[in-house]
């Protein structure tokens, strides 16, 4: 039985279901979330936002050889004065990308950073410690054997792991990845997934509204929010509120992708068909979510194809989208799920509506002059009130039947954190 479970599952149990915590949504999903994705070979500079398939060794030492860390003078340390200047004549210069001859006894080796070492020196005294005179260098200090040298593997070893299977590649990834001579790399290919929007209200921009139309915003929240996963969008656009319809586009979305994501047309409304076009076409497997916003979300499978129905109200699509969808997403693509940290944040709000739903709050912050994070709340947070989310720069929680004084610690979520 999956965490939260309270009932066999089936269509008519989990209607009567409680109420699940974010915790328990979370785990429950994550455990449904099995990997689909099929490999495919990307050149290593088109694999960023990318999930890697097979872990990846180092081909290389890095550095390959001892080179110097400074511009300086390679020596031998046994060749300087212990106490006081050394005189030596420089006989030759190492830039980089050449190989220098073996140093010449008693003399220095002019050098750049990033040069090989050369044989019979082990040390580099940087350039500022040194006044050059024709084919002469003084040498003022005394340097410590080993100075200013990169030892040979001190970065990586070869046959080191330098990348983890399920990692969304970064740009220093990427880095790491050609600093080992890897130029091509082993992905999961993007992830499908099918959006539509129900409702006869919605309309999209550019046409005019008629009466008790709305613009159809989350059409393009979702979509906005799946690219930036690096994921394909399959979008199958506005369905109407009708069984047949949402019948047939369910079954179309479980034939075309990999996860299917709707909003709208998950509550208990009369009007409301997802849940029981679902339950027809799959299996429901949770439904309400002790969250605020977005109590009303949908999970099941169609053919075997996940399903996760979202609220209609735009603010409740943004945070469990955020919060509970795409975790999921992410792990059904291969990727490791690292849960975001959140940052202590001092309210300079009061709330006192928290009941049996955790809150996630519109909040910006800033920087106090006590050092500490202070999170101002926007003062309509409404599930429909698209403006507090372009407004805010993060989420605040508001625990569980908890008040939330002027002063009192909260956990933040910066938006970067959340997206990304």
């Amino acid at each position: 039985m999956l965490p939260g479970d309270t009932t066999a599952p089936g269509p008519q149990a989990a209607g009567r279901k409680k109420m699940l915590s974010v915790d328990e949504a979370q785990s429950m999903l994550l455990a449904r979330a099995r990997p689909c994705a099929g490999v495919e070979i990307v050149p290593t500079e088109r694999a960023v936002g990318r999930v890697l398939a097979e872990s990846q060794d180092s081909r290389v030492d890095v550095p390959p050889a001892d080179n110097s860390a400074m511009d300086g003078y390679a020596v031998a340390a046994d060749d300087l004065a212990p106490d006081g200047p050394t005189r030596m004549t420089v006989s030759q210069r190492i830039p980089a990308g050449a190989a220098g001859s073996p140093l010449l006894p008693g003399s220095a080796a002019r050098i750049f950073t990033g040069a090989p070492i050369p044989p019979g020196a082990d040390t580099v005294v940087i350039q500022e410690n040194c006044e050059a005179d024709g084919d002469q260098v003084l040498i003022r200090t005394p340097a410590q054997r080993g100075e200013n040298v990169r030892r040979a593997g001190e970065a990586v070893r070869a046959g080191d792991s330098v990348l983890e299977a399920g990692t969304r590649l970064t740009p220093q990834h990427l880095g790491m990845a050609a600093s080992v001579g890897i130029d091509r790399l082993p992905v999961f290919r993007p992830l499908r997934v099918a959006i539509f929007s129900t409702g006869n209200e919605l309309v999209m921009p550019g046409t005019p509204l008629g009466p008790g139309q709305i613009y159809n915003s989350n059409r393009y929240t979702l979509s906005a929010l799946v690219q930036r996963l690096g994921m394909e969008v399959v979008d199958l656009g506005i369905i109407a509120d009708e069984l047949e319809a949402t019948r047939d586009v369910l079954r179309r979305a479980s034939a075309q992708a990999d996860a299917i994501i709707t909003s709208g047309g998950v509550s208990v409304g009369e009007e409301d068909y997802v849940k029981t076009a679902l339950e027809e076409t799959g299996e429901m497997m949770m439904w309400k979510v002790a969250i605020k916003p977005g109590k009303p979300i949908a999970y099941g499978e169609v053919d075997g194809i996940p399903f996760l129905g979202l609220p209609g109200n735009p603010v409740s699509v943004f945070v469990t989208f955020c919060l509970l969808v795409k975790p999921f997403l992410l792990r059904r693509q291969g990727a490791h799920h690292e849960p975001p940290a959140a940052l202590p944040a001092v309210a300079d709000f009061e709330w006192s509506r928290s009941g049996p739903r955790r809150e996630f709050l519109r909040v910006r912050v800033r920087r106090g002059g006590d050092g500490a994070l202070h999170a101002e709340l926007f003062p309509n947070q409404g599930s429909g009130v698209l403006t507090s989310v372009v407004w805010a720069d993060g989420l605040a929680i508001a625990p569980e039947h908890t008040v939330v004084q002027p002063g009192d610690t909260v956990d933040y979520y910066p938006y970067a954190v959340l997206l990304d």
